[in-house]
């Protein structure tokens, strides 16, 4: 492997009106030696976890349906994205964020979850690492309704699916969110379900 050497000369702050849109200007080595100078953008809005609830005595997972502006803009006609349980860290580790977030947004409060991977989901212009989960759950772990809060904007629908339709879901297009694939795989590849 190539031993790269990167030297940041400057860091413009473009925005910081929602999280920090960056232009970074750097000196990097290249294969034959020679230094180039580059400006690239990146987006820097925290790191996050993303979690698949699933139950082995039904073969059902639960997932999220909500508004995703980026995906609206981008031709999804009426924006909605079926999606695992996700949020940002905050100040929270990932466990302990996974955990808020999935009482948040699904009503089940879980204590016991797996990590099973870490990974950039856009590392061309986002900063994020997001960390994977699964968990089980049950329906006697149903406390409220979920749906999110409301004071940051969230009105999120609780799906439960069979797995299958879920799988089936990915192959027509009715799920296209890239995390939420990955942990369906997961599933798959693992036998899980």
């Amino acid at each position: 492997m190539q031993d790269i050497k990167v030297n940041i000369e400057k860091t413009e702050i473009l925005s910081d009106n929602w999280y920090t849109l960056k232009k970074v200007t750097f000196n990097i080595s290249k294969k034959d030696g020679s230094i180039e100078t580059q400006s690239r953008e990146a987006y820097d809005r925290g790191n996050g976890a993303v979690i698949l609830l699933y139950d082995t005595s039904t073969n059902k997972i639960i997932l999220t349906r909500q508004f995703r502006l980026p995906t609206f803009i981008n031709g999804n006609a009426d924006g909605m994205l079926i999606e695992a349980c996700a949020g940002l860290l905050d100040n929270d580790n990932p466990e302990e964020c996974i955990k808020r977030e999935t009482e948040e947004e699904t009503g089940y409060k879980i204590s016991k979850v797996e990590k099973i991977f870490e990974a950039y989901m856009s590392p061309g212009s986002v900063t994020e690492i997001l960390h994977f989960f699964i968990a089980e759950y049950a329906a006697e772990m149903k406390i409220t309704d979920g749906g999110g809060l409301a004071d940051e904007g969230e009105n999120i629908e609780v799906l439960e699916l069979s797995f299958d339709e879920a799988l089936k879901m990915i192959d027509n297009g009715e799920i296209k969110d890239a995390k939420t694939i990955m942990l369906l795989q997961y599933i798959r590849i693992k036998n899980i379900l």
